[in-house]
């Protein structure tokens, strides 16, 4: 996921797609236990329903006069009705009152609605969905057609990012036209989406209802100045008409922020954030959403310093609880770097490691990473111009809180430009993701983010990202799951110039998934019909200094064809090279069941053909179960071994990796005397589970064998630091590989520990004998 990109949500994720919602807190918030200061107040309260007397004092709270509006809500507080003394408390930040309040109303009145809806409204400020929605349910169980629940509702799916919001928006607007929240909410999701038409046309409609019920334009002057950023444009007029109403709306620039921040902008997000608290320095929120900014810009210790600060003034709010802990934990990590020469130019790269991985992980991140900078470095032109940094997360929770609240994300890896954050295999359940096709898709994002400025649209840089999986990545192949062949046949995919809105805010189960295949299919079929230069000149289109151009317009200028042919011929390919697939779902559904039921029953010589033609039909299906290792177990089992082997190194060859699967081709391999290919087999096993001793054992003594001292003495050491029941043949291993590097004393003294833990271990007796007679001998 280039961050924010679903991140990303790789190849490497194949038995884990996911769409997060939202990350689930570390501690658990209850609104009885919350009391906030005035500014947690709603910002713009659109509410029909909302009395005269609150909107009296909305008025001193919208042109930020605080003082006044405080004195205002708290005579209310003490002589108006239930409902209004609710919305005061509510409003002067006495969360507590306001929720007793709330509660005592509905349990009076079991069938009221507006209670619920505003209750519910409460829970969404403080970002608890779980009982906003059951709120809202009640309230819609008790009247379906209630315009105000549906919105709130669309306003708990907008935050998330889901899908659902635009229907119930669209129904709300049907009831009633001037529900001016509504409008907000759909320009607010077409900005969010990069459609600036219809965030325009939304605006416009926003304003009308505004002006002619005198209600503030706020929101809809911020919504404009992002409007204008979004065209490349100064934000300035609408920016200095918010402050001109309210001096102290630091909103303005946090909403500015939080756009910058969808389009993976982070350095202008900084600059924003930045006045929000110069503009209003108890905006709490802006401080969080600062100090996570410098989170990804790596500026670690400043970071700190605003999420104290914003927890001064929200100790509840949970990013900030949960990251400042995680910052507590990174202590423990451990910080490594190498330099990478390209041309005249030097790059670095750090690695960031928690302690109990970093000597396992570290040589092969480094590795790795280098052979991505010095490739991507080559392909796209262009040479990184700062250190990039690489953060691998033992703790899928901590993971999960490096990038919290962002939206369409799958937890694997995030890149926010020359900082790149990512689940460690320790992370998941072993075989769950190949952590090196992950680290190869977020490596790709650091080219396509920062070779452009971070204007490249979302679509193009998971697509090139997952296409260099497919093409260059540890794990070469070209692998699209069922959910992607599905969307196909049902004809679910987008036109490109809106692929975007697929990874933002999916409207069906999956999307997201199938959005990075479509995108990655789309970079496919680009090498395919015109060559990968041509994929790197779309890149280009969004380099150019200036304003930038739609995805639409960079297609048109790049192919010389429009956008419309453009998705025309994409269809077309992918119906090509699926075709048989596609005429014949049902066949291959009956073949594979067929396959997978006589497999499980070790009916083998019935499993053969059915899972043949099941791999024929669908090669680029190799997660779980895939047809091919299907094949290969039912081949085996007939003592027909060479063409098992054929079928899993086909299996291999499509981009799959399961971790026992090619243990077990590797075995057959050396039982066939294919030693060096066994060898190339392992070393990529440990891009998938690299915390397998008996792996870096055999590793080590095949690349001795080789002649491949120094890439064995990494082997032995790993295998020491997995910390092996029996270090014996460890050590051995070590002081061999030292040995033929001429390194004497080191191979003595790794020898001498061999037999510290195994005094009698033949091997480094031997070995031991040998060296003091070559001693004595030279002397």
């Amino acid at each position: 996921m280039s961050g924010i990109v679903p991140t990303c949500m790789s190849r490497g994720a194949a038995r884990a797609w996911m769409l997060v919602r939202w990350v689930v807190p570390v501690i658990a918030l209850t609104l009885v236990a919350l009391a906030l200061p005035a500014r947690a107040a709603p910002a713009i309260d659109y509410d029909p329903g909302r009395s005269d007397e609150l909107r009296e004092c909305d008025q001193h709270q919208y042109r930020g006069r605080i003082d006044p509006a405080r004195r205002c809500y708290s005579q209310l507080l003490e002589i108006a009705e239930p409902m209004v003394q609710a919305e005061s408390a509510w409003a002067l930040g006495d969360l507590r009152r306001a929720n007793e309040l709330f509660r005592a109303i509905t349990q009076r009145d079991e069938r009221a609605v507006r209670p619920r809806v505003r209750w519910a409204r409460l829970f969404l400020q403080t970002h608890q969905y779980a009982e906003a929605a059951a709120l809202l349910r009640e309230a819609q169980a008790l009247d379906p057609d209630d315009p105000l629940a549906k919105l709130g509702l669309a306003r708990l799916f907008t935050e998330r990012f889901e899908g659902e919001a635009r229907p119930l928006i669209e129904s709300a607007l049907e009831q009633d036209g001037e529900l001016i929240e509504a409008h907000l909410l759909l320009a607010r999701m077409a900005l969010e989406e990069n459609r600036q038409s219809r965030a325009e046309e939304s605006l416009a409609r926003a304003a009308r209802i505004a002006s002619r019920r005198q209600w503030p334009a706020l929101e809809i002057h911020t919504l404009r100045a992002a409007l204008e950023r979004a065209r490349d444009r100064r934000p300035d007029r609408w920016v200095e008409r918010v402050l001109a109403e309210n001096p102290h709306y630091g909103a303005v620039y946090e909403q500015l922020a939080h756009f910058e921040i969808m389009q993976r902008r982070y350095r202008e997000a900084d600059t924003l954030l930045r006045q929000a608290v110069e503009v209003q320095p108890d905006l709490w929120s802006a401080h969080a959403e600062l100090g996570l900014n410098l989170l990804r810009l790596g500026q670690v210790e400043e970071a700190r310093t605003h999420l104290v600060r914003a927890y001064s003034g929200d100790p509840y709010r949970p990013t900030i609880v949960n990251t400042l802990r995680l910052l507590d934990r990174m202590e423990q990590f451990e910080v490594a770097s190498r330099v990478v020469t390209i041309g005249s130019e030097r790059v670095e790269i750090r690695t960031r490691l928690h302690g109990s991985e970093a000597a396992v992980l570290g040589p092969y991140i480094l590795d790795l990473a280098r052979e991505g900078v010095v490739a991507f470095s080559q392909r796209y032109g262009f040479v990184p111009r700062e250190p990039i940094t690489i953060e691998l997360y033992p703790d899928h929770d901590d993971f999960a809180v490096r990038v919290a609240a962002l939206p369409g994300i799958g937890l694997l890896g995030v890149t926010f430009g020359y900082v790149l954050a990512m689940d460690s295999p320790a992370a998941r359940s072993r075989g769950e993701f190949h952590w090196g096709s992950t680290l190869w898709h977020e490596l790709a994002h650091v080219f396509t983010l920062e070779a452009t400025d971070h204007h490249v649209p979302r679509w193009l840089s998971e697509g090139i990202s997952v296409f260099e999986e497919w093409r260059t990545g540890p794990t070469p192949g070209v692998v699209v799951p069922p959910e992607a062949i599905a969307a196909l046949h049902d004809g679910r995919l987008l036109p490109v110039s809106d692929l975007d809105a697929g990874f933002i805010r999916p409207s069906y189960p999956n999307q997201v998934q199938v959005s990075y295949v479509q995108a990655g299919l789309v970079c496919l079929f680009i090498e395919q019909r015109w060559g990968v230069e041509r994929l790197v000149a779309l890149l280009r289109q969004f380099a150019r200094a200036g304003k930038q151009p739609t995805s639409a317009a960079a297609i048109e200028a790049t192919f010389e064809i429009s956008p419309q042919a453009f998705d025309q011929q994409f269809e077309s390919f992918v119906r090509q090279r699926f075709a048989g697939l596609l005429a014949g779902l049902d066949t291959w559904q009956r073949q594979y069941d067929t396959a997978l039921k006589a497999v499980r029953e070790q009916r083998w010589a019935d499993a053969v053909e059915p899972a043949r033609r099941a791999t024929q039909l669908y090669p680029e299906h190799t997660g779980p179960d895939s047809p091919a290792l299907l094949l290969a177990r039912a081949l085996d089992g007939l003592n027909r071994r060479q063409e098992a082997i054929e079928a899993m190194e086909a299996y291999r060859a499509a981009g799959g990796w399961d971790p026992d699967a090619l243990r077990q081709l590797a075995d057959w391999l050396e039982q066939a005397g294919r030693g060096a290919q066994r060898t190339a087999l392992l070393q990529a096993i440990n891009y998938a589970d690299p915390f397998d001793a008996r792996q870096h054992l055999q590793l080590g003594e095949l690349l001795l064998t080789e002649q491949r001292a120094r890439e064995s003495l990494r082997e032995f050491e790993a295998l020491l630091i997995l910390n092996p029941h029996d270090p014996a043949p460890a050590h051995f291993g070590a002081a061999r590989a030292l040995r033929a590097l001429g390194e004497s004393e080191p191979s003595r003294r790794r020898l001498l520990e061999a037999l510290a833990s195994a005094p009698h271990y033949k091997p480094a007796q031997a070995l031991l004998l040998q060296l003091i007679q070559e001693r004595t001998g030279n002397e």
